[in-house]
Order: C-alpha cells, then sequence, then structure tokens
C-alpha cells in the first residue's frame, strides 16, 4: 500500500491547530562545524516530545464512535506510547499501552498522565504484536501500530511537508533531509512528502549501529533482521526488521542510510546540550549524530536535520552528560 501526498495533507487537515508545527532552526556554530546550510527540525518541542503525536491523532481521529467505545491497543517503548495516549485523551477513548519493562521511567510516567493504562512485558523473551492481538482481540479493541499503518505513515509525513515549506519561506531550497530510523514510519511519510514537494532533495535516514535492519535492507534488497542479543541506548530505535508497508516506501525513497554508535549517539547529545542548548534522547538524535560524524556529508549542501524526540531519561541524560557512556 502507498501513501500519497494528497494523504499527507489530508492528516495535516486532522492535525491542524493540534500538533505543534515546530521551527525550522538555525545554528552559526553548526553550520561552521559542518561546513554547510543546516536547519534543525525539534520534534522534541512537539506534543508528548516526539513526533509520534502526528501519527497517533491521525489515526485515532479516524475512529468510529463504536471504535472510540471500544478502545485502542498500542505496542511502544514510549513515544507512540504517549502519543496515542494523548491521542486517546483528546478523541475520547481509553487506551492501553503494551510497553517493555525497560522502558524509560519518564516515557511511562508521561504515558500514565494522559490517562493510559500499561501492560509491560520483556522486549527480550515476549512477543509483543502477539500480546496487543491477544488483548484486541478479548477487548474488542483496535490495535494501533507504532509505524506499520498507513494513517500513521501519513500523519508522520506532515513533518516533511512543514520542513519543505518552512525552508522555502526562508527562500532556501534543501540538498538533503536527514531523520532517524526506526520501524521506518517517520522516514516513509517524511521521504514522501519531501520527494513529492521537493524531487531533488534527497533523504538520508540514521539508525544506530547495532539496530541498522534498514540500511542492511537497502544494500541486500530485502529485509533484514536484527540480532536478538543485539543492544543499544536508542531504546526509540529498538525494531527487529523494516515494516511491511514502510520497507517499500524506503526502498525507493532514500539515498541513503548512516549507522551510528552509541557513543558517537552520546557525543552528539552532548553537543546539543551544550553547543545548541538543546535536549534529545538518544534516538532522536541519530540524524545529527550522523551529521557531525560526517558519515552523512554536509559540507557545501544545505540540509534539515530531524531531531524525533527529547523523551530522555534523566538518570541516562546525567550519565551522558558526565562522559560515562
Amino acid at each position: 500500500m502507498s501513501i500519497s501526498l494528497a494523504d499527507i495533507q489530508a492528516a495535516a487537515g486532522r492535525l491542524k491547530g493540534l500538533a505543534v508545527e515546530t521551527p525550522l532552526i538555525e545554528s552559526p556554530a553548526l553550520n561552521e562545524r559542518l561546513g554547510g546550510r543546516v536547519f534543525l527540525k525539534p520534534e522534541t518541542l512537539q506534543r508528548a516530545g516526539a513526533f509520534k503525536f502526528r501519527g497517533a491523532y491521525n489515526r485515532l481521529s479516524q475512529l468510529s464512535e463504536d471504535e472510540k467505545k471500544r478502545g485502542v491497543v498500542a505496542f511502544s517503548s514510549g513515544n507512540h506510547a504517549q502519543g496515542v495516549a494523548l491521542a486517546a485523551k483528546l478523541v475520547g477513548c481509553p487506551a492501553l499501552i503494551v510497553m517493555p519493562s525497560d522502558s524509560p521511567a519518564v516515557k511511562v510516567e508521561g504515558t500514565k498522565s494522559f490517562g493510559a493504562e500499561i501492560r509491560f512485558y520483556d522486549r527480550f523473551t515476549e512477543d509483543r504484536v502477539a500480546i496487543a492481538d491477544q488483548i484486541a482481540a478479548e477487548r474488542g479493541c483496535v490495535v494501533v501500530p507504532s509505524y506499520d499503518d498507513p494513517h500513521i505513515i501519513a500523519g508522520q509525513g506532515t513533518l516533511g511537508i512543514e520542513i519543505v515549506e518552512q525552508a522555502r519561506a526562508k527562500g532556501v531550497e534543501l540538498d538533503r533531509v536527514l531523520s532517524p530510523v526506526g520501524g521506518g514510519g517517520l522516514i516513509a511519510g517524511t521521504s514522501t512528502a519531501v520527494k513529492a514537494l521537493s524531487p531533488a532533495t534527497e533523504v538520508w535516514g540514521a539508525e544506530p549501529a547495532s539496530f541498522d535492519e534498514t540500511r542492511r535492507s537497502l544494500e541486500s534488497g530485502r529485509r533484514e533482521t536484527i540480532d536478538k542479543n543485539a543492544r543499544s541506548i536508542c531504546d526509540a530505535l529498538l525494531t527487529p526488521t523494516p515494516g511491511e508497508l514502510t520497507w517499500p516506501i524506503n526502498q525507493k525513497t532514500l539515498t541513503g542510510i548512516a549507522a551510528v554508535t552509541d557513543a558517537e549517539v552520546a557525543e552528539a547529545m552532548r553537543y546539543a546540550f551544550s553547543v545548541l542548548k538543546l535536549v534529545v534522547e538518544p534516538g532522536g538524535c541519530v540524524a545529527l549524530t550522523a551529521a557531525l560524524t560526517g558519515k552523512v556529508d554536509l559540507k557545501g549542501k544545505t540540509a534539515a536535520i530531524v531531531l524525533s524526540g527529547g523523551n530522555v531519561d534523566p538518570g541516562l541524560f546525567a550519565r551522558v552528560l558526565g562522559g560515562q557512556i
């Protein structure tokens, strides 16, 4: 199933006045460091602290009255959880979120604060999809996937529309857009919008080196999977394989993907905090990491980098700032 610009524009209409149109900001220090003109799209300022609210609200706003009564179930390490919980609160339906037991406390508390019920599971021994499906069967509720859903992808794509329009309002055309990649919903929606509005703009992804399933999939031409023993501090991006819907979109629209290490991500988080004065969670910082390490070269380029979320656990952030990671 493909996602069109019209789908994304329709999502933008539903989100108008509800989602934050996050700004496109520029840092002279970052421009000097990278040797280009670079804009940042801080979805850290989005409702619930990450881009996920866009897709979640676009999906839940289209539920029937009967579906709203029965409620929704979603699975997420935290950002989609909070996005769905907030969207459910806004449309008036109950939400249950299946979350890993090792989810950052800040994301668990955020999810609870919007009124959602939480069911914890072990991400290394249990299947979150099977758990959600069982709950849906028992309760008759609607499953809201974190990325493999056309309405979710379209909602995330509104970010791409904003990037292109905001750049043009500044009088520039973008050579490259960089975005984090987990299950691929954000970059699938964003790349669809960007390529439709600005075909010459390259779209690049960034992934944790130990969870680089989309990068390897682009190389092999088929959906690759992650070693079950893989670990990363980028909790928002720990997906086992590219999505069935997101993969063919990304295979078609992406120029390439960079893989970054946890140590490199931690250094980028420190740079974002000390130089840019921004708090960015590990998964939200991988695209900036790719630029800072030169794995995606922006010298002489005009580019936009997506900072996809800012829901970092305070304890982890303290260790990062202290140079312990």
